[in-house]
């Protein structure tokens, strides 16, 4: 036994022995200052003076909630016009960053929507007063520009965080709770996240470094300095940070801010068809080897995608090399890319791979809008009404449509279609099982003598059905 011994120490001090040099010239003395104390100063001294802290002011309406009840509207009719109502001003705090040196200030739209007054600090304690160029709820992001700036100011470039990865360490930089300019460090936890909360356009890069309120707008920049994300927002039960920190992307930042610069407010390309997510199940039924991809369900006639050869069935696997796994993350793709460009499609067709190129291009106001006010003594009075087209429906958020339909945009209190229960939203399907298409075809339908109306709608993608007599 101690000869057994003998012989495993000695194989093993050998081993170490001729080990031992190379784990020697692995070893090196630090070479600077940064290496021994492992600091991230200089990375936040470059970054720091783009980043900004935001004021706002807004006048809200003060009312009792009783004001709110549709019985007590009915008789006493509208608080504001009656007096009942009070202003109130009401402020807040964000962050912003700095992306031009003209003084252009990126931030999320939910810190700078219907501000009435909106202040800027920089980091060296200057004030500017900031004007609201556009923002764009659907994707949280507003555009500022600074009054009366005089001389370059520092800036940071919008990057494409299309290299981050998990596990990417990064830093946060911004105002919580208004105690000044903070800097926290986390990592990448995650990638494509979405929530519930937020606008449609949602594939967040999630990170554990701290942020809590006041932090919105404010930058995610890498170890090495570059901006990848405005952070917008946070996951928690309590109000403050628990380590699910959320930031928008800079791919979507920057498609976003320069259509705001350029056109005043968001344009996204539109892709022209919509699909689902492949999930285990779908795979099984559809011969997959493994869920991958979104199978499209709906194209477009004479859309972009319709024009490019795509067709329903397909499965779309990837964007520009891309790979694509959900339909959030899909429509997020499209809509990063700019208009006038062409998008590289990878998809599987009847277990074939398929090469398409889609020209994009901006929603098109066709057919015509036409929004009108209906009038008169019939159930969608007092209803405002329009064309929905892509446009249109861009604007409010929703799916393009694949046919032509009519949406309800606005109800007047204490109208007939207010009483009747009719919704902004809505789209108006059939009436005395006629289907209608257009608003035309509406006002012909309800101007006509009938006994009474037999009305379909179609609200958040149920059929509504109603009976309404004419007397």
């Amino acid at each position: 036994m101690n000869r057994l011994l003998s012989v495993i120490l000695g194989f093993g001090l050998s081993l170490g022995l001729l080990a031992a040099p190379a784990i020697a010239q692995e070893k090196a003395v630090p070479g600077t200052k940064q290496q021994v104390t492992l600091t991230f100063a200089p990375v936040v001294k470059q970054a720091v003076p783009a980043v900004v802290n935001i004021f706002t002011k807004r006048v809200v309406q003060q009312r009792m909630p009783m004001f709110d009840d549709p019985f007590f509207r009915r008789f006493f009719g509208n608080p504001e016009a009656l007096g009942l109502s009070r202003e109130r001003v009401e402020q807040s705090l964000g962050s912003g960053v700095l992306v031009r040196a003209d003084g252009t200030v990126v931030t999320n739209h939910h810190v700078a929507a219907d501000a009435s007054e909106i202040r800027v600090v920089l980091s060296d304690r200057r004030e500017f007063e900031a004007k609201l160029v556009g923002s764009d709820q659907r994707s949280d992001i507003a555009v500022l520009q600074l009054q009366g700036v005089k001389e370059k100011l520092p800036f940071l470039d919008l990057n494409s965080a299309g290299n981050v990865e998990v596990g990417d360490l990064v830093l946060a930089i911004g105002n919580p709770f208004g105690v000044g300019q903070t800097v926290t460090m986390g990592i990448v936890s995650a990638l494509s996240r979405s929530a519930s909360n937020t606008a449609d356009f949602s594939s967040f890069i999630q990170t554990d470094a701290a942020i809590n309120p006041g932090n919105s707008g404010g930058a995610l920049i890498t170890s090495d300095g570059r901006l990848i994300g405005i952070n917008t927002q946070i996951i928690s039960s309590n109000g403050g940070n628990i380590g699910i920190g959320l930031a928008i992307p800079s791919d979507m930042v920057r498609t976003v801010v320069a259509s705001i610069l350029r056109e005043g407010h968001a344009v996204r390309a539109w892709f022209g068809a919509t699909g689902a997510t492949v999930t285990a199940d779908l795979a099984r039924n559809l011969g997959l080897s493994r869920p991958q991809g979104v199978a499209i369900t709906r194209v477009a006639p004479s859309g972009p995608a319709a024009r490019a050869g795509l067709k329903a069935g397909d499965i779309v696997v990837r964007v520009n090399g891309r790979e694509v796994n959900e339909d959030q993350e899909l429509r997020y793709t499209i809509a990063t890319l700019p208009v006038g460009g062409i998008a590289e499609i990878e998809v599987m067709r009847d277990g074939a791979p398929v090469k398409l190129k889609v020209a994009l291009q901006a929603p098109p106001d066709l057919p015509a809008r036409k929004t009108t006010t209906l009038t008169g003594r019939q159930p969608f009075a007092g209803a405002t009404v329009a064309n929905l087209n892509p446009a249109l429906a861009e604007e409010l958020g929703r799916e393009p449509p694949d046919e032509a339909w009519v949406i309800v945009l606005k109800v007047s209190a204490n109208s007939i279609a207010a009483r009747l229960g009719v919704q902004p939203g809505d789209l108006i399907w059939e009436i005395n099982e006629r289907p209608v298409k257009s608003v035309d075809q509406v006002t012909a339908a309800l101007n006509e003598p009938v006994r009474g109306w037999d009305i379909t709608i179609n609200r958040n993608g149920q059929a509504l059905k109603m009976s309404v007599p004419n007397n």
